[in-house]
């Protein structure tokens, strides 16, 4: 039976974006990526919702479906919480400019996407890179075993204004502070422009050039990509008015929102559940795939005359 969603415009029955979501929320989140990322493509090139308002609906996704991931990696003590709470101060104000800016100066900001998808292609390769090197040290020194929980939690961690220092399965991790927050910054203005909270992104960045364990990463973007969704979807609804009278929609669907962010509440429990029974070599080619995919998308657009 097929529902129309009168807010988007949309016409899909009830359980494709139920279905939707779980899946890709399943494997995303245990790359630390909530998902989003692939949604937003979906919406606009399957379901046909182009507006500005399919980025705010996106966002509502992930307010829906990432706090289960959240809990069970803070369950699993792998969440590191100061990392976390960089990436929402630098990401924050960055994805409400970035949303000002969607409505604002890029309604089909069609050029930026190639710029995105450019740099999600260089990181990915750098993800492929690293993956390789991480795959041989694993081989070298051992795999762990699964079911020491002492061994896959987060220890030692030390945070001050200039560096983060945490110790994860024997060795010790270090980034920047100032580094991080202006990444953050910036990444949180693409996720505010494209709905998609910036995990997709901050991931890999912190995987492939900072060094960080992807098994301590996830938890830390799928927060980061929780708060400022949340201060994303605030802000549309708050110009929202301004907007309508001119008849663009800005406001977020919530219940097509809602029920892709129902069937990501399960599929991004379950993902982060399983994470630590798969190496980190599978999880950082996971990663690469779903930027390649993200990357591809955008760089076909122009040609399909489509796109996200």
């Amino acid at each position: 039976m097929v529902t129309l969603f009168p807010v988007s415009g949309v016409e899909a029955p009830v359980w494709a974006p139920l279905v939707a979501g779980f899946a890709v929320s399943f494997f995303t989140s245990m790359a630390g990526v909530s998902g989003a990322v692939l949604l937003l493509p979906f919406q606009m090139s399957v379901l046909g919702f182009v507006s500005p308002a399919v980025s705010p609906t996106n966002l509502v996704f992930n307010i829906v479906a990432i706090p289960s991931g959240i809990y069970r990696y803070w369950r699993e003590r792998r969440l590191v919480a100061p990392l976390a709470w960089i990436v929402v101060a630098g990401g924050a104000p960055g994805v409400v400019v970035g949303e000002w800016m969607r409505v604002t100066w890029l309604p089909d900001p069609g050029r930026f996407k190639i710029f995105v998808a450019c740099v999600l292609l260089f990181i990915g390769v750098r993800l492929i890179f690293d993956a390789r090197r991480v795959r041989r040290d694993a081989v070298w020194e051992g795999e762990p075993a699964l079911s020491d929980g002492a061994y896959w939690a987060v220890q030692k961690v030390a945070f001050d204004r200039r560096h983060l220092v945490y110790e994860f399965q024997g060795r010790q991790y270090r980034c920047g502070t100032l580094g991080v927050l202006l990444v953050s910054l910036v990444v949180g203005l693409i996720g505010g422009v494209y709905g998609i909270g910036g995990g997709a992104i901050l991931a890999p960045f912190f995987v492939a050039l900072y060094g960080l364990s992807v098994h301590t990463v996830a938890g830390a973007t799928l927060m980061g990509t929780f708060l400022t969704s949340v201060v994303g979807v605030t802000f549309a609804e708050l110009i929202a008015p301004q907007y309508r009278s001119n008849g663009v929609a800005v406001a977020p669907d919530w219940l097509l929102g809602g029920l892709f962010g129902s069937g990501g509440f399960a599929g991004m429990y379950l993902g982060a559940r399983v994470q630590r029974f798969v190496p980190a070599f599978w999880l950082q080619v996971l990663l690469a795939a779903v930027l390649f995919a993200v990357s591809s998308i955008y760089l076909a657009a122009p040609l399909l005359e489509v796109g996200p």
